[in-house]
């Protein structure tokens, strides 16, 4: 009989098992890419954050922890897109896929699928799903409402089958996954495997520090909340001090944060003022957002980093899924996938045999 775990996404990114360890910024670094992908996962190093200089040394610090193959997730819009482009390219014979939001347009997509790396974006609406397909990518994340971070609003019951009835392509269930369950429940509705990134981020190797991986745990789901202030995009966080300051804010302060965070910001990208605004009006360009919103989407990354890098949760945002409520221990990612794939199976068989 065929094993209903070796999907194609199994046979094309040549991970051991249909689960794929999310791209989180300032998560998704060397050690836990690593760690995932030698578990039988397919770990995607979070680039977005990182400098060209950065995402050079630590695909080589990927390389030298793993034979196994692995991702990158970047942003066409962020300082150094090009290079970065170029670097992953230059590493195609490990580097078997890249992720994004929006950002590649059908000439980049091209590009990587002639150097042999796919293409597989995350995505949170239907219509989205089909502009991507529309472009020539490999496979679609789709991740429902109960995602970390930058959500949406159709949950991923709903949202998996709309997709999955609009597009040809290969389609990976996201939001809310976190255990063999919902490897099996995603693989029912016809998905391929699962991604994963608040399950990743609470195990061992994940860098994120002691102290604010203690409150993740912490959290409850009733002590995870979704805001729009952060950056005017609705986004899925644990409820910490700062999120509630937020929460409470007028506009102005919400652009007093902004500027702070993206001084910050200028200083570890050695980017210049023009060169962030840049950036910023190339993610208008992919979608309805003013360049203003834009201004504050990409200055919050910095007040992620104050958490889950410097450790501070009081004066932090740390991004999570509604999941996250419900996860209460730090396995190691060989653990974690060794009990997904057993869950997985366990549910399986017992559907099976009528049990």
């Amino acid at each position: 009989m065929r094993d209903p775990l070796h999907t194609v996404l199994v046979e094309r990114l040549g991970c051991r098992a249909p689960i794929i360890q999310t791209a989180m910024g300032w998560v998704a670094e060397p050690p836990l890419v690593i760690a995932s992908c030698n578990a039988g996962a397919f770990g995607f190093l979070g680039a977005a954050v990182m400098t060209p200089d950065e995402t050079r040394t630590k695909i080589a610090r990927v390389r030298a922890g793993t034979d196994r193959p692995f991702g990158v997730n970047f942003h066409m819009f962020q300082p150094g897109a090009a290079e970065i482009v170029e670097t992953i390219i230059a590493n195609k014979d490990q580097v078997r896929a890249v992720s994004f939001g929006r950002g590649p347009d059908a000439r980049m997509i091209a590009r990587f699928k002639d150097a042999g790396i796919l293409c597989v974006p995350t995505v949170g609406a239907v219509k989205h799903a089909q502009k991507m397909e529309q472009l020539g990518v490999d496979m679609v994340v789709v991740q429902g409402g109960e995602g970390g971070g930058h959500t949406g609003s159709v949950p991923t019951t709903v949202l998996l089958p709309q997709v999955l009835d609009k597009v040809g392509i290969p389609v990976i269930a996201a939001g809310g996954m976190a255990d063999g369950r919902g490897l099996a429940a995603a693989l029912a509705y016809g998905a391929v495997g699962i991604a994963m990134g608040t399950r990743f981020l609470l195990t061992r190797e994940s860098p994120a520090p002691d102290k604010a991986k203690a409150a993740y745990l912490a959290a409850g789901t009733d002590g995870i909340v979704l805001t729009t202030k952060i950056d005017g995009m609705p986004q899925r966080m644990v409820r910490t001090p700062l999120v509630d300051r937020i929460e409470a804010s007028g506009r102005l302060g919400m652009w007093l944060r902004a500027i702070e965070a993206g001084a910050e910001m200028k200083r570890q990208t050695g980017a210049s003022w023009l060169q962030m605004i840049r950036s910023a009006r190339g993610m208008t360009a992919h979608g309805e957002m003013p360049l203003a919103q834009a201004m504050l989407s990409a200055a919050a990354p910095m007040l992620i980093q104050k958490a889950i890098v410097e450790g501070d949760i009081v004066n932090g945002a740390m991004a999570t899924g509604v999941v996250g409520g419900r996860i209460t221990d730090l396995p190691t990612c060989q653990e974690l996938v060794d009990r997904v794939v057993a869950e997985a199976r366990g549910r399986l068989a017992a559907l099976c045999a009528g049990d």
